[in-house]
């Protein structure tokens, strides 16, 4: 589903990723780890088209996405849970998560709304609250239904635990939990996959912007 070839990535001149290649194969949920630095945020925000590598190639499908726009992505089915949420604060939850699903124009919004609710039913009840009132650990939850709407094919959560009490990592862990098996690929990045190495099929270590050994297989 999606391949990442020998990627350079550099950020004021300075090189994150230094070669990084990795797949996430069609229905897999793979592990991203790494140290905090060691471009697993600045993988992802490539896969999205936030930053432009001076080498290598990112492919989705067969499809080489060097050659689209970054809003183009979301349309492939691609969905992005970035480490800092992302969330607009003036907008409600419901807003919030139907932004992307709105600019990908071929979703039908009751049937994506639908899915959110049913994957993570506590959200209904705060739809129309502001994503500025709520707790951190609740805005991760937001963020990951965002992912959820738009994300048909690909998933690419930053960090999902990252900053979140104990119980609201359990639920999104659980979350998490309820794709395996599914059509969706999924990519978690983690600094350690204590909360999801239960759920991962494969761990990928990168390390200075480098890969770190071969990928190895989660029994």
């Amino acid at each position: 589903m999606l391949s990442i070839e020998c990627l350079h990535v550099p950020i004021q001149s300075v090189a994150v990723l230094r070669g990084v290649s990795m797949t996430v194969p069609d229905g897999a949920m793979v592990g991203l780890v790494g140290r905090n630095g060691a471009g697993k945020t600045t993988l992802m925000r490539s896969v999205m088209g936030h930053l432009r590598p001076s080498q290598g190639r990112i492919v989705f499908d067969g499809q080489d996405l060097g050659t689209l726009p970054r809003h183009d992505r979301a349309r492939l089915g691609i969905g992005y849970m970035p480490e800092d949420r992302g969330l607009i604060p003036e907008l409600t939850v419901e807003e919030n998560v139907l932004l992307p699903v709105w600019a990908s124009r071929s979703l039908n919004i009751d049937a994506r709304l639908s899915l959110v609710y049913r994957v993570l039913p506590e959200l209904r009840e705060m739809r129309q609250q502001r994503a500025l009132l709520l707790s951190g650990g609740q805005q991760k939850l937001v963020a990951l239904a965002r992912a959820l709407a738009v994300g048909t094919r690909l998933l690419l959560l930053d960090e999902p635990f990252e900053g979140v009490a104990p119980a609201l990592s359990r639920r999104v862990a659980e979350v998490i939990a309820t794709l395996k098996g599914s059509s969706l690929s999924v990519l978690i990045s983690q600094s350690d996959l204590n909360h999801a190495r239960r759920i991962v099929d494969r761990e990928d270590v990168i390390e200075r912007g480098a890969n770190v050994g071969s990928p190895v297989e989660v029994p």
